[in-house]
């Protein structure tokens, strides 16, 4: 008699072969082992949606101390960073960036948006095809993230490629920097402290003088913020606001080319891209992985998590998670979305989320007005894979 023989579960966040059917992986992890352990990086994994929404939430337990990344979760992280710290101290210091993204700030910039789509692509409009992502967008998001925080208009593309550079991984590398992520860390960093002594002396109306003359409360007494502080709030919304919407409008450009009946659509009907983009963030999360670091004991599905266990929170699987989704792996522009986990939730709820869902909406509303059919060659498109981050750097478009 032959006896099948299933092979074991392994998730590697740092293997791209691993990454390229990822999908299975975490479908096999949520339904055998929703509480994965590698023995090779010493992480657990929570795969499923409500273990993973429950984990955001219980900050006592899951600590943001320590980073985000599997890279740095052995140790916590030495600078003090709104995205590193826990409540209530996070609060405190989120509470002066969120004033950035309330919503009359996010609606005014919606102009502004559709203007940059419209500079990028109507240059583009007649030609044979062109890369949807090095040719846009990459582009817009440093000119959004820049106009916000005062950074000159021709050196936002400068702190783009910095950023690119923060998040490069050599082949085969598991710690958190190498020599080009650290000098391009430093150069950042340099630049940033630059820009807040020229908002000392000339204030404007930016995020950046708006933090350089923010007070906190501290122990009953008021201060302002170190230049350190402000350069890393600067490094923070930068980085967050350059690399992950670049990887939503990659997922968008892949997606909508892998489901022409779900793109034509939304050229049909212009008024499902508002959805479209919600689905498109739950199907494919361009930050499917998020570290935590626990200050507690925790036991879910039988197995115990001891405290100063590094864990991963895999939104991208919890987005795909049966229990809460029908037909989750079906991408479906008209799917009634109560909610998602691609930006997190509890007290480190992505600020930048209705941000990111305006550039998505903008670039694609734009991009399908006047390009309502392309193609792509699986074999030409390059990915852009960390422990954290996933999507494509390049997205060839063929057009008809």
């Amino acid at each position: 008699m032959n006896v099948e023989t299933v092979s074991p579960i392994y998730y590697d966040p740092f293997d791209v072969e691993v990454d390229r059917t990822v999908h299975g992986v975490w479908k096999r992890m949520r339904e055998e082992q929703p509480v994965y352990w590698n023995e090779r990086y010493r992480f657990y994994a929570l795969s499923r949606f409500q273990d993973v929404w429950d984990a955001y939430h219980e900050t006592a337990t899951f600590s943001s101390t320590h980073g985000v990344q599997l890279e740095t979760l052995d140790e916590p992280i030495p600078f003090p960073s709104v995205i590193f710290m826990d409540p209530p101290e996070h609060g405190v210091m989120r509470k002066l960036v969120s004033r950035a993204f309330t919503p009359r700030r996010i609606a005014e910039l919606r102009s502004y948006v559709r203007t940059l789509v419209d500079g990028y692509l109507d240059p583009l409009v007649g030609a044979s095809g062109f890369d949807y992502i090095t040719q846009f967008g990459a582009l817009v998001p440093p000119m959004v993230i820049g106009h916000m925080l005062g950074i000159p208009e021709d050196e936002r593309d400068m702190v783009r490629h910095w950023f690119d550079d923060i998040l490069h991984r050599e082949d085969g590398q598991t710690e958190a920097t190498n020599p080009t992520s650290l000098d391009a860390m430093l150069n950042m960093h340099a630049y940033a402290t630059k820009l807040i002594e020229e908002r000392k002396r000339r204030p404007g109306d930016d995020m950046i003088s708006t933090l350089v003359a923010a007070e906190i409360d501290e122990d009953g007494t008021s201060r302002q913020l170190t230049d350190d502080e402000v350069a890393l709030f600067v490094l923070l919304l930068a980085g967050a606001g350059v690399e992950t919407v670049a990887r939503l409008l990659s997922w968008a450009g892949v997606t909508l080319a892998r489901n022409p009946d779900q793109r034509r659509l939304l050229v049909e009907d212009p008024s499902l891209v508002s959805n479209a983009i919600e689905e498109i963030l739950r199907y494919e999360a361009p930050s499917p992985v998020n570290g935590r670091f626990t200050l507690r004991d925790f036991s879910a599905h039988g197995i115990d998590i001891p405290a100063g266990s590094k864990v991963l929170l895999l939104n991208g699987s919890a987005n795909r998670d049966p229990r809460e989704f029908t037909d989750p792996d079906k991408f479906d522009v008209r799917r009634d979305i109560q909610r998602h986990i691609t930006f997190g939730f509890g007290p480190h709820f992505c600020l930048g989320a209705a941000l990111a869902r305006l550039e998505g909406q903008v670039a694609i509303a734009g991009t399908l007005a006047r390009f309502p059919e392309w193609e792509i060659d699986e074999s030409e498109l390059v990915p852009v894979q960390t422990s954290t981050v996933r999507g494509y750097s390049s997205v060839p478009f063929h057009l008809g």
